[in-house]
């Protein structure tokens, strides 16, 4: 395991250095100019110039990108790590954006979590207990629909029905917890529906074998067979998939923070590609492509913890 940690550890900065090359690359050549202002007007020549040179946008990418991670890895007077200025918003650091909007994304990717690992392992169960059955055929058809459905039409949907409607819920902001379940659940649906077939196929697999057969016989009930050993093993799939998933939803709400005017980092990374702010561009990147990689290592030291057989 302690191997298995520190290849990933020397693994890690090479992974985001790829990440941060081609995503300084992409920014780059994207066609737009960032220092223009919102209405469109041109700023003077000279004045464009020296803002050129200030932000060192003038002397290409490779020494763009240069002085970038400088201000990563060294940082400045101001913080560290420093993702520079933002181009757009006037007099505030990057670092401060991510540090005041990162908290919003991951309330909001732990949310839909939580919605999903109930929906999922619920469903699954059911599904599992009674195979064929109302509840699972209805679970089933659920999961489908979750799956198939992109977020914006499942959020735009739940709006239009639980805050449009009925008035349940308001329709967007941040602030209170009656402003996360929609988005939560928006966002958790997708992942609830792998979750509850993983669970459902894990557990009939796992109860037709041969030690739960055993097991039965001996005289211990379905249900406490279920919940007490087959459950426990069926998990290992879930688990390897909460690696993606949870980068996933905390990385992969743009849309549904758009949607529901979540000021999350999603919002942030929108506007940011809309007016081709270099410095924003890729602070968010590097830092959700931090999230990501971590997430995926912590999976796999888990994943190891519960089933030892495992060879890493």
């Amino acid at each position: 395991m302690f191997r298995l940690i520190f290849w990933r550890l020397v693994q890690f900065p090479l992974i985001l250095a790829v990440i941060f090359v081609v995503t300084l690359l992409l920014a780059w050549v994207v066609p737009g100019d960032p220092l223009s202002t919102d209405d469109g007007r041109e700023v003077k020549p000279e004045i464009k110039a020296a803002m050129m040179r200030q932000y060192s946008l003038d002397k290409g990418p490779v020494y763009f990108g240069m002085s970038y991670l400088k201000g990563i890895v060294v940082g400045t007077d101001r913080a560290w790590p420093d993702f520079g200025p933002s181009l757009h918003h006037q007099d505030e650091r990057v670092s401060g954006i991510i540090g005041s909007s990162l908290p919003v994304s991951v309330m909001l990717g732990s949310a839909a979590l939580a919605v999903a690992l109930f929906i999922g392992t619920v469903s699954g169960v059911i599904g599992a207990l009674r195979p064929g059955g109302m509840l699972d055929l209805s679970s089933l058809g659920v999961a489908l629909v979750g799956i198939s459905l992109p977020n914006f039409v499942t959020g735009s949907v739940l709006l239009v029905v639980f805050a449009g409607m009925f008035k349940w819920f308001p329709v967007a902001g941040w602030g209170s917890p009656m402003h996360i379940f929609l988005p939560a659940v928006t966002l958790g649906i997708a992942p609830a529906a792998y979750i509850a077939r993983l669970v459902r196929l894990g557990l009939a697999d796992i109860m037709s074998s041969d030690y739960i057969r055993t097991a039965r016989a001996k005289g211990l009930s379905k249900h406490k067979a279920l919940f007490e050993h087959a459950l426990k093993v069926a998990y290992l799939p879930v688990l390897s998939f909460m690696g993606p998933a949870a980068a996933s939803v905390m990385t992969g709400s743009f849309v549904v923070e758009k949607l529901f005017n979540i000021p999350g980092m999603g919002d942030h990374f929108v506007n940011s590609v809309i007016n081709k702010d270099q410095f924003l561009i890729l602070g968010v990147v590097l830092t959700f492509s931090t999230m990501l990689v971590m997430f995926n290592l912590i999976v796999d030291v888990a994943y190891a913890w519960i089933d030892p057989r495992i060879e890493l």
